[in-house]
């Protein structure tokens, strides 16, 4: 199969998430393409497509949301997997799915959402966002569970290759 990995990405942490899904894809023998969304101008010589966001207030980023508002009518006509990255700590809060998620996933008949525990490094945030995080006491540290997200990766592909797919 032909998939697409994509995540919209602020510092760089989605985006190594998309990166991660897309090798375990091309391990169990998948064409992979990770592309940033704001690259994608069409998906039509996908089969499948995994769609992924960083996660802030509570909301995906711009450009993984136009991607699907560009794409819709070949995202609902083949299978979609759909992610979000942004909780941070230990145990990861928030725990909950972003506010607009649900909007996402009607909108591309998602096979599944996962969401996955972010990565935050302060020296990367601009001035603003170091303040909200301080006011916040959010805590640094990459939270990132890679077994977790190889092993969803890794279901895909399954799913994937089943005889007449997902």
């Amino acid at each position: 199969m032909n998939v697409l990995v994509t995540a919209a990405s602020k510092h760089g942490a989605t985006a190594e998430i998309a990166e991660a899904v897309g090798r375990v894809l091309t391990e169990h023998g998948h064409v992979s393409s990770v592309v940033a969304p704001e690259e994608v101008i069409h998906v039509d010589d996908f089969d499948a497509v995994v769609i992924g966001s960083a996660v802030y207030a509570g909301h995906w980023l711009k450009p993984a949301k136009e991607l699907i508002e560009r794409t819709q009518e070949r995202l609902v006509a083949i299978p979609v997997w759909t992610f979000s990255s942004g909780p941070i700590g230990d145990p990861a809060k928030p725990d909950e799915d972003p506010v607009d998620v649900a909007d996402v996933l009607s909108a591309v008949n998602s096979t599944e959402h996962m969401l996955f525990a972010g990565k935050l490094d302060k020296e990367t945030l601009g001035f603003a966002e170091r303040a909200i995080t301080k006011a916040l006491k959010a805590p640094d540290g990459d939270f990132r569970d890679w077994d977790a997200i190889s092993a969803w990766a890794t279901a895909i592909a399954s799913e994937l290759a089943e005889p007449g797919g997902p």
